[in-house]
């Protein structure tokens, strides 16, 4: 038994223990977590109780973007240490499957992945984990930026699958955490400027920190316009980035992409969305999709690790594992100024 934040059902949060997996396999590790950020993923389950197939059905410990330090580790493991400060990426792939041998454990269908349903998270203070999905933190990134690599995961995920070419111009549709991290994705995978746009003041205030973001608000002008006066009429961005997951954003990214360019779909409608398959016929575009994130994990935390991302003004704010609670409520409310809101569960020892 430990003690974990469970979700019992849709709105019902309690802190209490929970039976979890503890078996420490040869490949694995133990980690005591130190802090985890909240998704929109975790919000979703709170609020709605399900995720397209994805139902709770049973209580679920939430939670699976995390950083800690391995207590303990299983026999054949050479890479970690006891003492070592760590990250985990949460999907746990089953590497004998067809789409783990083609690279493409994230689309797997056997990936147990976690606080998605029945899979528990890892809102509790100590979790076992495979070493492969577990990775050194460097010196220079804190146990709080830690938290913060896998939600950059799926934006590096989005710039490569954009291929994006030195000098791409690009736009995001979308200022959200994802939103913004995908832009800050494109500015490293080497686009010269991204235009992000909202409807939001407060969020566009934070895109408006990091040079080479432009915020536009689209109640104000339209993305095309100002793609118009940028790139030259009929033409566009070379690759635009949809983030927002708004189901009535699809004719703008359309006419904001330019002829024979790219667009990422990475946010997720809640429903089915009309879209207008002649339109993107027309320019001959490319169309990527992504869904969480495959082989960029360490790619994300160099980059992090680098300092050529920089998440840490993202965190508008931390609290106490006893606080989860009041925490989730906060980011049940979706503030424009909570970009990232972290649960710090254990200290900087174990």
């Amino acid at each position: 038994m430990a003690r974990a934040l469970v979700l019992e059902r849709e709105h019902v949060l309690s802190i209490r223990d929970i039976d979890v997996p503890s078996e420490l396999g040869p490949d694995d590790v133990r980690v005591a977590i130190h802090t985890v950020g909240i998704c929109g993923s975790d919000v979703h389950y709170y609020t709605h109780g399900h995720i397209g197939p994805f139902v709770v059905r049973e209580p679920m410990v939430l939670g699976h973007e995390a950083s800690g330090i391995v207590t303990e580790i299983g026999g054949g493991v050479r890479h970690l240490a006891v003492g070592d400060r760590v990250c985990m990426e949460p999907g746990i792939p089953d590497a004998r499957s067809r789409a783990s041998r083609m690279g493409l454990y994230n689309v797997d269908p056997a990936v147990r992945f976690w606080a998605t349903p029945p899979i528990h998270g890892c809102l509790t203070p100590s979790v076992v984990h495979p070493a492969a999905c577990t990775f050194r933190l460097p010196d220079s990134v804190s146990f709080a930026e830690g938290a913060m690599v896998e939600p950059l995961a799926i934006g590096i995920q989005a710039a490569v699958k954009a291929g994006l070419k030195p000098g791409d111009r690009c736009a995001v549709t979308g200022c959200g955490t994802i939103g913004l991290i995908v832009a800050l994705s494109a500015l490293a995978g080497g686009a010269s400027e991204v235009i992000i746009t909202d409807v939001a003041p407060d969020k566009l205030a934070n895109a408006a920190r990091y040079p080479g973001l432009v915020p536009l608000n689209v109640r104000e002008e339209s993305l095309r316009a100002r793609l118009d006066t940028l790139c030259g009429a009929d033409w566009g961005a070379d690759v635009v980035f949809e983030a927002s997951g708004s189901p009535h954003v699809y004719d703008d990214v359309l006419a904001a992409v330019r002829p024979g360019g790219t667009v990422v779909l990475v946010g997720m409608p809640p429903d089915k969305a009309p879209f207008d398959i002649v339109s993107a016929q027309a320019k001959e575009i490319r169309i990527e999709t992504v869904f969480r994130y495959a082989n960029v994990f360490d790619r994300a935390l160099d980059l992090m690790a680098s300092g050529k991302i920089d998440l840490k003004p993202l965190i508008a704010e931390t609290f106490a594992f006893e606080d989860s609670v009041a925490a989730f409520e906060r980011a049940a409310e979706a503030r424009a100024t909570d970009v990232k809101l972290q649960i710090r569960v254990g200290s900087d020892t174990p």
